[in-house]
């Protein structure tokens, strides 16, 4: 949990994922495309990325633990939270105070 809190820390939006996960792919596409240049922690090429997975796990409380949003240092969810934010409308507003976005 100490690495995941780290590199949460370091960037206004971070992205946990695996490479091959469609879901994760979906989310990325809509961050990068909103114009944030997240970062993106893909878990299966990450030495220690099973750890990282099953924390991951124990803090969105579901499995798979996949996609992971942080913005702003706090845990938004998965696809699905990103998701309803986005439709909702909030999703922009929560990356500008997060200064992900300039706009």
């Amino acid at each position: 949990m100490d690495k995941i809190n780290k590199l949460v820390s370091q960037r206004a939006v971070v992205i946990f994922s695996t490479s091959s996960c469609c879901m994760c792919h979906t989310v990325k596409r809509l961050i990068c495309e909103l114009g944030v240049n997240p970062a993106v922690y893909e878990l299966d090429e990450e030495d220690r990325g099973k750890e990282m997975e099953k924390a991951l796990s124990k803090l969105l409380n579901r499995t798979p633990s996949v996609p992971a949003v942080f913005i702003g240092g706090k845990l938004i969810g998965s696809t699905d939270k990103v998701m309803s934010l986005h439709l909702s409308g909030k999703l922009v507003p929560l990356l500008r105070d997060a200064g992900a976005l300039w706009l």
